[in-house]
């Protein structure tokens, strides 16, 4: 393998603006292309900050696969998307890839409207097997020659979804190929020895060609069906599992198995990639990778590493980008620490994470109480129905999701939460738009969905302080299920550890009182309208402001009061406009007879793309300008 600190030009990367110019390398030049790939992600990441780990130990698959396959007619499938640099840039955009995440650059993640390449959405974990078996069936009735292959990470096979994909895949008549990508430990002795002369026996078109005859043979003679043939290729796993010591969940799924292998050895990859690439009915290959591979600061710290931000590419050194000024904390953080101290003084408090502990700093309580912590892995539907157990037996869980996540647990939020009326805590951190992370991660919609559903009670804190009162609250104050949806990043005070305090059930707060128009936010958005308040103040305007706290219950007094007072009412919101609080309030309006002039602002009904926060909110009509200049329109009027 070249070493990376060895790559003083892209001599062969320059040349390759398709996999069709890959494949024009000879095998031997492939180590000298993976270590220049790597070395362009570590220049182009650290300083426009992606995810950097999973990519790193990604690039000997990404250029197995597009070396063997015949890409874009053989289809690939992603699943999420961390690790999908390397076919960015090996499919037509390694320059754009310079533009990663920016607001009108390439994406974070593969998606169909940025390439051919890129077959479909992989923003979420765990959805690849499923998508890439309908191709595979599709492909198949179609009687074409093209094969699909999922890539999928074993941090994605916790999700339920990836299940019942592999469940269903020897269903119906396929030929497609999974190949999980473990990157949880390094490469053991199960690679060698053994296990690796059972690898090449057991790809060999040899043995292949004399194990499909043999059945033919037994079939003709009627001593065999396929569903004993599904039997026998469960004992066949259960053989393999035997030798290579592997406790395999594949044997149940009549799926035949390879592996596992040294997922960075490029030269081992294209020949185990060539010799199935060609087998009939459904497979695994199972490679085994290191996260962050090349790079030692990554391969010593993978989940630092995840996502590192900018970060000195020679020393290994993250830069810290912050003031000596005292700075407001994060929400997420003020949400861990604040568990911990309530978990103190209650100990039927327990915290629920599917698979991000440190994004959403469940990591205090894990080193506070790890015995009444739970990751349950990335499984959003199980994380809500597990919680709905906690509480049926007494204990009060904190059950914290991104929002955009949350979506996965819908039906789970109904039937086990709400109709129930369990006492679990919903803390959805990322509400609103997100940035870089781009559309499949903006958490837009969850007040909307949310606000349906009977029985739930669904707020969102203006500040770090209400956040806290809004936890108390929803520990202490009430007993049914209730969403806390709060925005990634920091918030507006810097002084925020005040005693918590319970905040009235359904009732919002008075933040200004005016005579020409009435502001109405929901969330840390408030804080943006309360200046521009102030700046209404300096052209004359009396303007009211009210931030509502609860989209469910709705404050109809408070609503009443504003709906008499004012002509001209603005709605603001970080969620999306259909549905959401600016739709809660006209309803609310029309219901009880009146007819105030209302402005919605919120995020339009389509997707918003990557880009940073102050873009998007820009696009979305979120930004000061926009709301300063609705407002004197509406005054105007």
């Amino acid at each position: 393998m070249v070493n990376v600190k060895d790559i003083q030009e892209y001599r062969l990367l320059t040349k390759i603006n398709s996999p069709a110019d890959m494949r024009k390398l000879p095998v031997k030049s492939l180590p000298r292309l993976c270590a220049e790939l790597r070395k362009y992600i570590l220049d182009v990441v650290s300083q426009r900050p992606g995810h950097l780990g999973s990519s790193l130990g990604a690039v000997e698959l990404t250029v197995a696969l597009h070396y063997v396959f015949n890409t874009p007619k053989d289809l690939i499938v992603w699943d999420v998307g961390h690790q999908a640099y390397s076919h960015k840039i090996l499919t037509g955009r390694r320059d754009e890839f310079k533009t990663l995440r920016q607001w009108g650059g390439i994406a974070g993640f593969p998606t169909p409207e940025e390439s051919e390449y890129d077959t479909f959405a992989a923003g979420h974990a765990s959805n690849s097997i499923s998508a890439a078996l309908g191709m595979a069936v599709a492909v198949a009735q179609k009687n074409e020659d093209k094969l699909v292959i999922a890539v999928i990470g074993d941090g994605s096979m916790t999700g339920g979804l990836a299940f019942e994909g592999l469940n269903n895949t020897s269903s119906f008549p396929n030929n497609l190929l999974i190949v999980l990508n473990d990157n949880n430990m390094s490469i053991d002795n199960n690679v060698g020895g053994l296990n690796h002369y059972m690898v090449d026996l057991l790809t060999s078109k040899t043995y292949n060609t004399l194990r499909y005859d043999a059945y033919r043979g037994l079939k003709k003679l009627k001593l065999i069906d396929d569903v004993k043939r599904k039997n026998v290729q469960r004992l066949n796993n259960s053989l393999k599992a035997l030798v290579s010591r592997q406790n395999l969940f594949f044997d149940g799924f009549s799926i035949r198995y390879f592996g596992p292998i040294d997922g960075n050895n490029i030269n081992r990859l294209v020949t185990v990639l060539g010799d199935i690439k060609d087998m009939k009915g459904p497979r695994i290959l199972h490679i085994k990778t290191i996260k962050g591979k090349g790079y030692l600061p990554a391969e010593k710290q993978a989940t630092i590493w995840h996502a590192p931000g900018v970060f000195d590419v020679n020393t290994g050194q993250r830069i810290n980008q912050k003031t000596d000024e005292p700075q407001p904390p994060k929400f997420q953080d003020v949400f861990g620490k604040t568990l911990v101290e309530f978990a103190e003084r209650d100990e039927r408090i327990v915290g629920v994470t599917p698979a991000m502990p440190t994004g959403c700093s469940m990591t205090f309580m894990m080193k506070a109480f790890p015995k009444r912590t739970f990751d349950v892995g990335i499984a959003e539907g199980h994380a809500v129905t597990f919680s709905a157990g906690l509480s049926r037996e007494g204990l009060i869980p904190f059950c914290n999701i991104y929002s955009s996540f949350t979506q996965r647990a819908y039906d789970q939020i109904i039937h086990d939460v709400a109709l129930l009326k369990e006492h679990v805590i919903l803390c959805l951190d990322r509400a609103g738009l997100v940035g870089e992370d781009g559309a499949t991660h903006q958490g837009a919609f969850d007040l909307a969905y949310l606000r349906i559903i009977p029985n739930m009670t669904v707020c969102s804190p203006y500040d770090e302080i209400e956040l806290r009162n809004l936890m108390y609250t929803a520990y202490k104050g009430q007993n049914g299920p209730i969403a806390i949806r709060y925005p990634r990043g920091a918030g507006s005070v810097v002084d925020w550890q005040t005693p918590p305090q319970l905040v009235e059930i359904g009732k919002g707060r008075v933040l200004q009182e005016g005579e020409d128009l009435a502001f109405l936010t929901i969330g840390p958005v408030g804080a943006r309208v309360a200046s521009i308040v102030k700046e209404l103040k300096t052209k004359g305007y009396s303007t009211g402001h009210y931030d509502m706290v609860f989209i469910k219950p709705l404050d109809e007094d408070l609503l009443h009061h504003v709906a008499k007072r004012y002509k001209h009412i603005i709605t603001v919101e970080d969620g999306c406009i259909t549905g959401g609080m600016g739709t809660a309030v006209i309803e609310f309006l029309m219901d009880n007879g009146y007819g105030n002039k209302v402005k919605r602002l919120g995020i339009p009904d389509r997707f918003i793309p990557h880009g940073t926060p102050s873009e998007q909110y820009k696009d979305c009509g979120l930004d000061n300008q926009t709301i300063y200049e609705t407002a004197i329109d509406m005054l105007k009027s």
